[in-house]
């Protein structure tokens, strides 16, 4: 997981620094600049779906990571064998979607203050079925913080 965040924050960091050298070239209207956080985020999916799939932790594996427009979506299996998927559902929903959103808000502060959102989707490994998703934009993150 450390690896996978490490290298997140490596292509965060390259493509922070490549915007901020483009803003400083000209001042985007506002479809230019929809046009270059769709680029963005194709780009960003691409680069990190190289090294996928890869186990998270001994439940979870990074599936693969899309992009659709502007937002990065990153598909996720959970493997529990002692739990069913109603159960993983009921039991474990709030606690994964508050750690996610504070975790994204944290990690992924350049992406989302450039108007690129993110989205954790969570399907069970062994039916497929979608357990839980999460969608953070900045405006999620604002309003978490100011709680």
């Amino acid at each position: 997981m450390k690896q996978h965040f490490l290298q997140y924050t490596l292509l965060l960091f390259i493509v922070s620094f490549a915007y901020a050298n483009e803003m400083q070239i000209k001042e985007f209207s506002k479809k230019e600049l929809k046009n270059q956080n769709i680029q963005i985020a194709s780009l960003a999916a691409q680069a990190m779906s190289k090294n996928l799939p890869t186990k998270i932790n001994k439940f979870t594996t990074l599936l693969s990571v899309e992009s659709n427009a502007s937002t990065l979506i990153y598909i996720f299996a959970i493997n529990n064998t002692k739990k069913s998927d109603a159960v993983i559902q009921k039991e474990d929903h709030s606690k994964m979607q508050k750690n996610i959103i504070a975790g994204v808000c944290q990690s992924s502060q350049r992406f989302l203050q450039a108007g690129i959102d993110t989205k954790y989707i969570y399907l069970s490994a062994r039916t497929k079925k979608l357990l839980f998703q999460f969608y953070i934009t900045q405006k999620k993150c604002t309003k978490q913080s100011s709680k």
